[in-house]
């Protein structure tokens, strides 16, 4: 499908939904300039290899800066020369539990760096602006599955308090400058390249080395688990569909152009049940750990996706049990386990 954005910034490039994006878009024949301050919380290298994956793939399609959009004078400056019809931003600080260690890297990336994107936006009018919040945001709500509609008013970790202040500082945009906007509240995403910090990965690499897998809450946990290929559709299904704005900037007008949507798999698994296909795939059993629930967490996410599936034609269509084995598959192959 042709897009009416040729080139598109992609903050968080060298992420794993960045990379992934980025991949795609220029598949499809897009330019993408890529920024990504290439921080250590985990691993640089798998960061670069992503990085690596995409210029073999695209050559000149793909254009790299090592920035932190977090820093304003340099935003600014990195970017003066270079042109660009839509803005996907993917670049934050994430992970609930690192937020408890180290909050300021929270405030600079996931606020000011928010806002230093939206200014970007402003000033550049971009036609349409994409960008991640969380399923987090929902906090400990017991409603399931969780719609965009509910509350999101009590956060239970300080990374689902940033991502909620970014929608609001979004909705900010879109009503007083016409900023249009497009926020995607992510669920557990997982696949080849996936980030080591996620349970996926710490599964995988433990359960390959022979050592206890880390359960916690004692395994009461549900999480909506969703395949790396159907998120990237979605993300870009989105892009290509900026909200509708009737034009006037209307003290509590409904029809600003600013989008929220839940994107997942519309489905549920227990966590217990992803262990056991990830034993399935791996050729082993797995010895558990069962620990308690950790400060910050949740026990259960599920995403209902009807407002993405009306409005984008958004439809996930690979379960765990097709998904983890090619993680699987990737991740032996990368590590050389």
């Amino acid at each position: 499908m042709a897009s009416r954005y040729p080139k598109v910034l992609v903050t968080g490039a060298a992420g794993f939904i960045g990379a992934a994006l980025a991949d795609a878009l220029m598949a499809r024949g897009q330019s993408v300039i890529g920024i990504d301050n290439l921080n250590d919380y985990y691993a640089v290298q798998l960061k670069r290899d992503r990085l690596s994956q995409l210029a073999a793939r695209h050559g000149d399609r793909f254009t790299f800066l090592e920035l932190d959009f977090a820093d304003t004078a340099a935003l600014d400056q990195d970017l003066s020369g270079h042109e660009f019809d839509a803005i996907v931003h993917l670049g934050a600080q994430a992970g609930v539990r690192y937020s408890l260690q180290n909050p300021h890297a929270y405030v600079r990336s996931n606020l000011s760096g928010h806002v230093n994107m939206l200014e970007l936006g402003r000033a550049r009018q971009t036609p349409h602006l994409v960008y991640a919040s969380s399923s987090s945001v929902y906090g400990g709500n017991e409603k399931l599955p969780f719609a965009v509609e509910d509350r999101t008013d009590h956060p239970v970790s300080l990374y689902a308090a940033t991502k909620r202040a970014d929608e609001l500082m979004s909705e900010t945009y879109a009503h007083l400058f016409r900023l249009p906007q497009t926020g995607l509240r992510f669920f557990t995403v997982y696949g080849p390249w996936g980030r080591p910090d996620m349970a996926l990965w710490k599964f995988t690499e433990r359960l390959l080395a022979g050592r206890p897998i880390e359960v916690f809450n004692n395994g009461q946990m549900q999480r909506d688990f969703t395949y790396i290929d159907d998120i990237i559709a979605g993300v870009i299904a989105c892009l290509d569909r900026p909200p509708a704005d009737d034009g006037a900037a209307k003290p509590g007008g409904s029809t600003k152009p600013h989008a929220v949507y839940n994107i997942g798999n519309n489905r549920s698994e227990k966590l217990m049940r992803m262990i056991e296909v990830l034993e399935e795939a791996c050729g082993r059993k797995a010895e558990l750990s069962m620990l308690p629930m950790q400060s910050g967490d949740v026990p259960a996410t599920y995403a209902d996706i009807t407002a993405i599936a009306r409005d984008t034609g958004y439809a996930p269509t690979t379960p765990i049990e097709v998904g983890i084995p090619r993680f699987v598959e990737w991740y032996r192959s990368y590590t050389g386990q």
